[in-house]
């Protein structure tokens, strides 16, 4: 994600993509889906819920094409490098036709483009065979202003990511260990309704409990952030693994309630007051694009690439349907919490004690092995941000400096506030909307414009999006800076009630 090119990595298949992608946008923002669909109502919930996933589904599209246009200019460099190195052993003088192209960037003469790049224009040169973040991608097609404000925009969301991680295992456990004791047992998802100020084990409050297990929490995985970090095939393999125990887990215990006759749900068709927090809850549920380059470059077969991720969003959007609306049916819109599996610790809802722990700390498991490999993303990317060719770090400032700058703000923001929904919100609605639209919109527009000026305007790129034509670039760029402007003066008029 700092930006770089890296292999290709071992291939799999198509299908095991599919699932690959399934599990990386199928979250933690899953987890607050259900309370923002109760708060937004179900008619407006399930609308907004499928526009996004279109729109989301288009700008993957969008992701891709710029992908394979990056791997076609990088093919072009290499070409015409070789190019040059063979006409300076046959020659020690004179100029080749293909010095247009300088180390550092592309600087295109005012005529016709290369008729030898013309001719090189094979089909397979747009296939997708090495690995370019986004970041390196921003860096080939945005000016120095593109290229800063993409990793703005990028480092603001990884930091509300590190927020949203730092805040919800605090508030798992404070909620799963300070109802289990005392005359609360087993009462946290029975609709009772807690102050931060209420005692949990003596005279500890319960805000004092959250901010005790914040500081033990950074203390475990803070450290983390000043070394590097890898996630292994073994842990992803487990951290699947429970996430889809968790998922179908609840999904069928909220059936059985339901067909039982217990449920307690009423939910409205439509509250206009909860579509901001639902608006970035449903933007960071469906966030993949910055991962995508690792995602798409390593399957076998790309041939139906854009079907298959057409295939993901269909089954995504079902899954997301099924949990929320079990969710809303299920339990009053009172009673539903922010971490949606905090809602199975009743008693009175599941009698076994092993599965009310097991869902109610859930988010601490799967959570605690993705925050170190963010926050070390993160100070990737601080790194990038300021790098300069052929400049080092000093050591104070690789190794403390910014591992600081990245561990330290979400952890005051979690320290401040534990409002799970209000967080994902924010940081979808802001940060998540502008990696989500505008970045791969502007990408789409910026490597069209730099294929046809490089190969011509007859080369057809074959990962060209379905989405092709330049109108549904400007749909995407206006609903994202329309989007922008809701967000904010939803917040200030909120506020301004207040």
């Amino acid at each position: 994600m700092a930006g770089g090119i890296t292999d290709t990595g071992e291939l799999y298949s198509p299908y095991v993509g599919l699932v690959y992608m399934f599990n990386l946008i199928v979250g933690t923002g899953a987890l607050t889906m259900p309370k923002a669909f109760a708060t937004a109502g179900w008619l407006v919930s399930l609308v907004l819920l499928m526009f996004l996933g279109f729109m989301s589904y288009m700008t993957t599209t969008f992701v891709v094409e710029a992908m394979a246009a990056a791997n076609a200019q990088l093919r072009w460099k290499r070409m015409e490098k070789r190019k040059e190195d063979d006409e300076d052993e046959d020659s020690s003088s004179g100029v080749s036709d293909t010095d247009v192209l300088l180390p550092d960037g592309y600087e295109r003469a005012e005529t016709q483009p290369i008729l030898s790049v013309q001719r090189r224009g094979s089909p397979n040169i747009f296939e997708i065979t090495e690995r370019v973040e986004m970041g390196q991608m921003a860096s080939m097609f945005f000016n120095k202003v593109g290229v800063n404000l993409f990793y703005f925009c990028i480092i603001i969301y990884l930091y509300g990511d590190l927020a949203i991680y730092a805040a919800a295992v605090p508030v798992s456990l404070m909620q799963v260990t300070c109802s289990a004791t005392g005359n609360h047992s087993c009462s946290v998802g029975d609709g009772t309704k807690y102050n931060d100020t209420d005692k949990c084990w003596g005279p500890i409050r319960r805000i004092d409990a959250y901010r005790l297990y914040l500081a033990a929490f950074t203390l475990l995985l803070g450290p983390f952030t000043f070394f590097n970090v890898q996630k292994t095939k073994y842990l992803q393999i487990m951290t699947s693994l429970m996430r889809w125990i968790a998922f179908i887990l609840m999904i069928i215990l909220a059936l059985i309630r339901i067909s039982r006759g217990q449920a307690e749900g009423h939910p409205s068709m439509a509250q206009l007051s909860g579509i901001r927090n639902l608006f970035g809850v449903c933007v960071y549920s469906f966030m993949c694009q910055h991962s995508l380059p690792s995602l798409i470059t390593p399957i076998s077969k790309k041939k139906h690439v854009n079907k298959l991720v057409l295939l993901d969003y269909i089954l995504i959007l079902a899954f997301y349907s099924l949990l929320s609306f079990t969710a809303i049916y299920c339990f009053r819109n009172d009673t539903l919490m922010d971490m949606y599996t905090l809602n199975f610790t009743n008693c009175e809802i599941i009698s076994v004690a092993f599965i009310r722990y097991f869902l109610g700390l859930f988010p601490v498991f799967t959570i605690s092995t993705n925050f170190p490999i963010i926050a070390v993303t993160l100070r990737n990317n601080w790194k990038t941000l300021f790098h300069r060719e052929g400049g080092t770090y000093p050591w104070v400032v690789d190794r403390i400096v910014f591992p600081a700058i990245t561990l330290v703000p979400p952890v005051l923001v979690a320290f401040c506030t534990h409002d799970l929904e209000s967080l994902v919100g924010i940081t979808g609605a802001y940060a998540g909307n502008g990696i989500q639209y505008l970045i791969p919109a502007f990408l789409a527009y910026c490597s069209r414009k730099d294929t046809q000026l490089v190969f011509g305007s007859g080369t057809v790129n074959k990962h060209l999006s379905p989405f092709r034509h330049t109108f549904w670039i400007v749909f995407v760029l206006i609903w994202g800076f329309s989007c922008f402007v809701f967000v904010t003066a939803n917040i200030v008029l909120s506020e301004s009630k207040l």
